[in-house]
């Protein structure tokens, strides 16, 4: 699978010009705030449209503005966890799961549900709202809701950003195992040095609205080609001490 974005887009002040290309790698988009990582989440995910270029996945052209094609989010097979999870308070976990079943028949969608509910470890809170479960659980419901559908592309907006380090590191290793039953082009946003560099396959540094460097984490770490990416990762040195450990 490959997913293909070359994308540009002014937004109230910021532009962005941005072009890379993965396989089924987990692929940390990294860099500050306001960097542009979020908006190139949402362009894929067909909820912005880019001013100009294309976004291909597989055989599936999602987005190209020579022929001006541009498929409505609904018809473009990929996953979405949104930073704050967007899980809704009024339905219960195995609902919130189900709601990302559109389209599946009656059968299939209760079979899916069953079967992620097993594979993310939330047997027993079927019945729970989201506001009765933990911060862990809450993210392992915004995962199965994303891919019960199987996608050809899962999109993270950060979702990690809101729980306490131990568990965040729990979630990180959840998310690796999950990839590897999922094999399909990941894309998972954070501006946090630590969760870049242990969580990627592979990593596209963004810079002012554009691609600063990508590489696997050890070679960008090791090798800032420039002094913005070198500010960006000015906590290597300690990373790669660590791991090396």
């Amino acid at each position: 699978m490959r997913l293909s974005v070359k994308v540009k887009k002014k937004l109230n002040g910021f532009s962005l010009d941005s072009e890379w290309e993965i396989g089924d790698e987990l692929t940390i988009l990294f860099g500050r705030s306001g960097a542009g990582k979020t908006l190139t989440l949402q362009m894929i995910a067909g909820l912005l449209s880019p001013d100009q270029g294309f976004i291909h996945l597989n055989e599936s052209t999602f987005f190209d503005s020579s022929s001006g094609r541009n498929l409505p989010p609904q018809k473009r097979s990929c996953g979405y966890v949104f930073q704050d999870l967007a899980l809704f308070p009024h339905m219960t976990i195995r609902e919130n799961i189900l709601y990302g079943a559109h389209g599946l028949s009656r059968v299939e969608r209760e079979q899916s549900a069953d079967n992620m509910i097993e594979k993310f470890r939330i047997m027993g809170l079927e019945k729970k709202y989201p506001s009765e479960i933990s911060g862990g659980q809450k993210q392992r419901v915004a995962l199965a809701r994303a891919l019960i559908r199987k996608p050809d592309a899962l999109l993270l907006d950060e979702p990690f950003s809101a729980l306490d380090n131990p568990l965040r590191a729990e979630m990180q290793q959840f998310l690796k195992e999950i990839h590897r039953e999922f094999p399909i082009p990941t894309i998972f946003v954070t501006h946090d040095v630590f969760e870049a560099y242990s969580m990627a396959d592979k990593i596209i540094i963004y810079a002012n609205g554009s691609v600063a460097q990508s590489g696997t984490p050890k070679d960008v770490f090791s090798n800032p080609v420039s002094i913005e990416v070198e500010q960006l990762v000015n906590t290597r040195d300690r990373l790669l001490k660590s791991v090396e450990s």
